[in-house]
């Protein structure tokens, strides 16, 4: 299947905003379903529907917060118009590029297609040139809640995102009677290639929560209370337990539907209803902790794919994640829907009400969690009580005293890094964990490139499926972790795989750098291959301290999370630092296939490789 070119003169395109209602002076700079009091997304809120739909992407201003700057976006808003079709349908898109200097490009997040309608430049298609259209055009195979977004430079960062739903052909499992779509995103008035090489000058550039000296001194604040000996064996082993983000709200504002918090998005709903949330997370770099104060959710479908309902108080979403959770206030109120950064430096906020003029408290920015011996990839390792186990929120002064003499000290190997020799004189008991040899070769599978690129190799990275996300271990709350989520059908391969895949997360976090094995991506690195239809279970191993979202293109993969048969069908996953997680896919998408780091700056760094599924259509295999 190819998709068509066609070439518009300056008149062509400036009536077809016209008519889309594109045109940045004319249309308002939220599509109706993000505006504010909205009843909800119903059968009479305008969407994009039908067989001929038409999208220009160009830049608009944009204003939050009193601030205005520039934006790329799609029909002249941010967030994107929703589209809405249905299970079944024929998904006909033209989309119009009308910036004058770049390439464009729209990709359609989770959603089953063949290749070369993706919509990933270089890789299924060559982009889309200033003043040229391509039609987007493929059969619809699956209900779900999925979004869209650019794929060409940082164009996502700057706007270019929207929500895609597509009903289902028959009755829904999901019962509800209302709904409202929810994007969050983070947006920046500094330019995403400034913020890009801010990163790769600095570590940390971004982070204003760093350590001080007033957390030696019995500070309130739990995320600043470390020891002394602890604080120094971080800076011999040139890591900061702080480092839970890249880009923080320093220089984010976290939004609701194009909202930042100051402007509170509300969503209507009538006491008693069954009021159905699509959460979408489009942000560039956040990851996300969502929660209602007072109103428990039911998450009820994941990535677009159905699951057993399951009650939570809060949930972790990662960037490109999709939920959808079923909410039944009751009490004629309003509620603070809290999207809270996972360094908590700042919240996305909105609010649900039965009417406009409602307002509930919004609630403090918890303690920024701090990074531990499970972030390392040393979780279960004998190295004593180090604070390093202990969660954010623990008093320290209830714990006892570190014993170093119980750490296994087999397990050094001073020297190995710059400046973590072992001086003269110094405690060796208290240098220890600080001596570990953090790049140990040995730990490293044959094909993994250690070479610059690579500050760290997990020693013993355990499995993330039945962890919650950073900072969420001890809150005191229900909160959801993959091993919740059960599929509400039956998985349709029932093969084992026929072999398996290791894949390591790897990085230089000093250096901002970022690759899968080692190898940043470039033309002559080797793409992942699979078989068509063959079964494989891949697995991933973060060797760094950060999360990264993995997003695999074309295909559903089944997370392991010990319900065989029901595992959850996701199209990307987030890895928790210093862990592994496993799925299992079958490759029955033909072609060749994006797969990289949803972290839109370690993309960029190189995160990012090639799946090509062989034989194609036609081909003798």
């Amino acid at each position: 299947m190819k998709g068509k070119y066609q070439k518009m003169d300056r008149r062509s395109l400036l009536a077809s905003g016209a008519v889309l209602g594109g045109a940045s002076l004319l249309a308002p700079l939220l599509p109706v379903w993000a505006q504010s009091g909205t009843s909800g997304s119903g059968p009479d809120m305008p969407t994009l529907t039908g067989d001929n739909i038409q999208l220009i992407v160009g830049r608009s201003p944009f204003t939050v917060g009193g601030r205005t700057g520039h934006a790329v976006t799609v029909n002249g808003t941010l967030p994107s118009p929703l589209i809405r079709l249905r299970e079944g349908d024929n998904f006909r898109v033209a989309v119009t590029n009308t910036l004058e200097d770049e390439d464009a490009s729209i990709h359609w997040h989770g959603v089953l297609l063949p290749f070369q309608m993706d919509g990933v430049p270089g890789i299924s298609f060559p982009g889309i040139r200033p003043g040229e259209t391509f039609v987007y055009e493929f059969p619809i195979l699956h209900a779900g809640t999925f979004w869209y977004h650019s794929h060409s430079g940082f164009h996502e960062a700057l706007g270019q995102y929207g929500p895609l739903i597509f009903d289902p052909a028959g009755t829904d499992p999901v019962t509800y009677d209302r709904e409202h779509v929810i994007v969050l995103s983070d947006w920046s008035y500094i330019h995403p290639h400034v913020l890009f090489d801010k990163l790769k000058k600095a570590e940390g550039y971004f982070n204003f929560q760093k350590l001080t000296a007033a957390g030696l001194f019995g500070e309130d604040d739990h995320g600043q209370r470390m020891p002394l000996d602890e604080r120094l064996m971080w800076q011999r082993m040139r890591m900061d337990p702080t480092d839970i983000a890249d880009v923080t709200g320093s220089v984010y504002s976290y939004l609701v539907n194009g909202h930042g918090p100051g402007e509170n998005w509300t969503g209507l709903f009538q006491p008693g209803e069954r009021v159905r949330l699509r959460f979408i997370n489009a942000s560039a770099m956040t990851v996300f902790n969502v929660r209602i104060p007072g109103l428990p959710m039911t998450v009820v479908q994941a990535d677009g794919n159905n699951v057993r309902p399951v009650a939570v108080d809060e949930f972790m979403i990662s960037v490109a994640e999709t939920y959808d959770v079923i909410v039944q206030p009751v009490e004629d109120r309003a509620y603070t829907l809290v999207a809270e950064s996972s360094d908590r430096s700042g919240m996305g906020r909105g609010t649900l009400a039965p009417r406009m003029d409602m307002m509930a408290d919004v609630p403090p920015l918890r303690s920024r969690p701090l990074l531990g011996m499970d972030d390392m990839g040393m979780a279960g390792m004998n190295h004593g009580a180090t604070a390093l186990d202990i969660p954010a929120g623990t008093d320290r002064a209830t714990l006892p005293a570190i014993d170093h003499s119980t750490m296994d000290h087999s397990l050094t190997d001073r020297g190995t890094m710059p400046g973590m020799e072992e001086p003269a004189g110094a405690d060796t008991d208290s240098m220890d964990m600080a001596s570990m040899n953090m790049r140990d070769k040995s730990r490293a599978p044959p094909d993994m490139d250690v070479g610059p690129g690579v500050d760290m190799i997990a020693m013993n990275p355990q499995d993330s499926a039945g962890k919650p996300g950073l900072g969420l271990e001890d809150v005191g709350h229900k909160v959801l972790v993959y091993t919740d989520l059960v599929a509400l059908s039956r998985n349709p391969d029932p093969r084992p795989p026929s072999r398996s895949l290791e894949i390591h997360l790897t990085g230089n976090m000093e250096r901002f750098m970022w690759s899968f094995d080692g190898r940043k991506f470039s033309s002559l690195v080797e793409p992942i291959r699979f078989a068509r239809n063959e079964r494989v279970r891949v697995t991933l191993v973060n060797d760094t301290m950060m999360q990264h979202p993995i997003h695999l293109h074309g295909h559903f993969f089944e997370v392991v999370t010990g319900n065989p048969g029901f595992h959850p069908m996701k199209h990307t996953v987030n890895v928790l630092p210093g862990t592994r997680i496993s799925f299992d896919l079958t490759a029955d998408a033909p072609g060749d296939w994006a797969f990289h780091c949803h972290l839109n700056f370690h993309m960029h760094a190189g995160m990012f490789n090639v799946v090509t599924v062989r034989p194609l259509d036609g081909q003798v295999e």
